[in-house]
């Protein structure tokens, strides 16, 4: 009998301490992330594959235009060819255009780059909509989740887990819902499990 109830006591004990454990959400690991960039885009922005930048030289409208940064990262001006820009800001854009557009095409280039459309950001998992969409300037994960019309039935509304490029490869980490996102991120909304 004490055996009996012993043995029943431990299993609720257990079940208890399981239900309550998938109910917790994780701890937010936001560190590395963080050392990446966040809140709006600004002039630490890095161009790369996906950026649709404005391209206005100066007193020469032909050459005036948008133009999409390939998967080599590198946008295609008429004479001068391909100029690499990946991994570089908008005035460093500018200085690359000017020395090769200076190199026997136009004496004094005067050159602006601004960047006309941010690479998307991608949202995967528990959402009603999974897939690319077009960033939208100071989003948040909550903001993301709702242009992917929202969350799904057993989606975890209180975290989610960003991937994004930084220096050294991809980094991840688990975020709040009012998280910043960047253009080009990665946001998976986790399944909870009860």
């Amino acid at each position: 009998m004490n055996r009996r109830a012993l043995l029943t006591g431990m299993v609720t004990t257990v079940a208890t301490t399981l239900a309550l454990g998938g109910c917790l959400r994780p701890e937010y690991r936001t560190a590395l992330l963080d050392e990446t960039g966040t809140g709006s885009v600004g002039a630490a922005y890095s161009l790369a594959a996906g950026d649709k930048l404005r391209v206005i030289v100066f007193g020469q409208d032909n050459l005036s235009n948008i133009y999409a940064v390939d998967g080599a990262g590198r946008i295609a001006l008429p004479l001068i060819g391909p100029v690499k820009v990946a991994g570089g800001s908008t005035a460093q854009a500018a200085r690359a255009i000017e020395a090769r557009l200076r190199d026997g095409f136009v004496r004094e280039p005067h050159v602006t780059v601004e960047v006309e459309v941010y690479r998307p950001f991608f949202i995967l998992g528990e959402v009603t909509t999974s897939g690319q969409y077009p960033y939208v300037s100071g989003m948040t994960v909550e903001t993301a989740v709702a242009i992917a019309a929202g969350f799904g039935p057993r989606a975890a509304r209180d975290y989610a887990v960003v991937t994004r490029e930084g220096p050294t490869g991809l980094v991840s980490g688990i975020v709040p819902m009012t998280y910043p996102v960047r253009p080009g991120d990665t946001i998976v909304v986790k399944e909870r499990w009860f």
